[in-house]
């Protein structure tokens, strides 16, 4: 290696005066972008409903701005994707890239059209257009707590707290509360117009590891002899049977509220679907990217602290100025994502758990971004800062209670009726949480059982039912 690179450094002592420059440069364009989706706010305000500009801009998303912000808005759990690859080799690309393509696919082939059709401006009110009012309450309830950006919390702490110090709680809080500042003050059309250029900085950013990366070290030849074996098995040291949760909980994509508030925004279906497929071939290669990156960083910082290698390892590889540029796209990574997150909760609360009269729904969505942020960092806490451990708490009991009955309903519109809705998902939820203090849950994971169960609650019951009609 021509330069040496340290496991343990103080991030800020590597920052010149032209990476702190480009750093608040491009959090300066950030913040243009937003002031200008405001603007444009303003003039569309009288074009059409208030409550509809603010959650899904005014259904004007257009192809372009639909990529970037549906792209930007899966990343912002970095430290933890990065992490995973660091630690597993190319197991990552399959758990949270090759499982997560299928899904993008099925839902841009199959359930764009169908879900568009129900003219819905949340998967809560679509699901209750679809099975009934208790349905979309508990549907509500599901989604509220798959959204709480509370993985995205902990890494804009995490990265806040390498970059300037401190503790990090108060790193963390200060940063969401800057979030909800601009997610209140221009909507979704704020969220779209940051995306926009967040979507730029995080894919360069994460593609020029991988360039200098190359240039410094070579390619697969040195990864392979410095690097275990099992980091280029597909299911790595862990086995099928674990990495299959992951394919599970990448079909809860399926049933995704952001998937969904992109999809209603869209200016039409067309737009919908082409952008979810231009979407994924952008993800394809930014997941090569991240994955080749947390690679590289594990060959040259084997003893490094996993979480926090790729960043580490990025720092001292990059010169000055394009060091700066990294950070902005890392920060981008997790902002892009955690204000999506935000917003999606928020009108959950809203719009959907409490529903009120439309003149004061803007009100109520934005007093909702300040609790959905509090109880945010709360959980932050409450996980002690473990990204993974959220994903797989929160995407377990989404995907065991909602996934099956959605696609069921999706697939054979009217044959499940509201009160088999709720039952099959609370069920889910009852055998989930059992599952998960048993003492086979080592052996199996809680997400099966918990499939199965919802599965086998519906089927159960339409059978029931049809030897009835028969005996009748």
């Amino acid at each position: 290696m021509s330069k040496e690179f340290l496991s343990e450094i103080q991030l800020r002592s590597f920052l010149g005066p032209l990476d702190w420059f480009v750093f608040f440069l491009v959090l300066a364009v950030t913040l243009g972008a937003i002031l200008w989706g405001h603007c444009r706010k303003q003039r569309a305000s009288n074009e059409g409903p208030d409550f509809v500009d603010y959650l899904l801009m005014g259904r004007r998303l257009s192809l372009p701005l639909f990529v970037a912000t549906l792209v930007a808005t899966w990343y912002g759990g970095i430290f933890g994707v990065t992490r995973i690859a660091y630690e597993y080799g190319i197991y990552n690309f399959l758990t949270q890239g090759v499982f997560w393509y299928l899904s993008y696919l099925i839902f841009a082939i199959f359930l764009v059209s169908r879900a568009r059709s129900f003219e819905a401006l949340t998967l809560p009110e679509m699901v209750g257009k679809m099975f009934g009012p208790k349905s979309r309450y508990l549907a509500a309830a599901f989604n509220f707590f798959n959204v709480l950006p509370i993985s995205y919390a902990i890494s804009l702490g995490l990265f806040a707290q390498l970059l300037f110090g401190g503790s990090f709680f108060v790193n963390m809080s200060l940063s969401v509360a800057a979030v909800v500042l601009y997610s209140i003050w221009g909507g979704f059309r704020a969220v779209v117009f940051s995306d926009l250029i967040q979507f730029f900085v995080m894919c360069s950013g994460v593609a020029l590891v991988v360039i200098f990366s190359f240039a410094e070290f070579g390619g697969l030849n040195f990864l392979r002899s410095h690097l275990p074996e099992a980091h280029f098995h597909w299911a790595g040291e862990l086995g099928w049977g674990e990495a299959l949760v992951w394919g599970f909980i990448a079909m809860a994509t399926l049933v995704d509220p952001n998937f969904y508030q992109r999809c209603f925004a869209a200016n039409s279906t067309r737009t919908a679907r082409i952008g979810i497929l231009v979407s994924t071939g952008v993800w394809v290669v930014f997941d090569i990217c991240t994955t080749a990156g947390a690679l590289y960083a594990r060959a040259v910082l084997p003893e490094a602290d996993s979480g926090f290698a790729y960043l580490l390892y990025a720092v001292q590889l990059l010169p000055e100025g394009l060091r700066g540029f990294f950070l902005a796209g890392i920060l981008a990574t997790i902002l892009s994502t955690i204000d999506s997150y935000l917003f999606v909760a928020g009108s959950t609360v809203s719009y959907d758990l409490f529903p009120g009269q439309w003149q004061s729904l803007v009100k109520r969505m934005r007093l909702s971004l300040v609790v959905v942020a509090v109880l945010s960092v709360f959980m932050a806490m409450v996980f002690d800062g473990n990204i993974k451990l959220v994903w797989r708490t929160l995407g377990t009991y989404f995907a065991a209670c909602l996934l099956f009955p959605v696609m069921f309903g999706f697939l054979f519109p009217k044959k499940i009726s509201d009160h088999l809705f709720v039952g099959a998902s609370l069920v889910g939820v009852v055998v989930v949480t059992l599952w998960r203090w048993s003492p086979y849950s080592e052996a199996v994971a809680a997400l099966y059982p918990g499939l199965v169960s919802t599965s086998l609650v519906i089927l159960g019951s339409l059978w029931l039912s049809r030897i009835r009609a028969d005996k009748a």
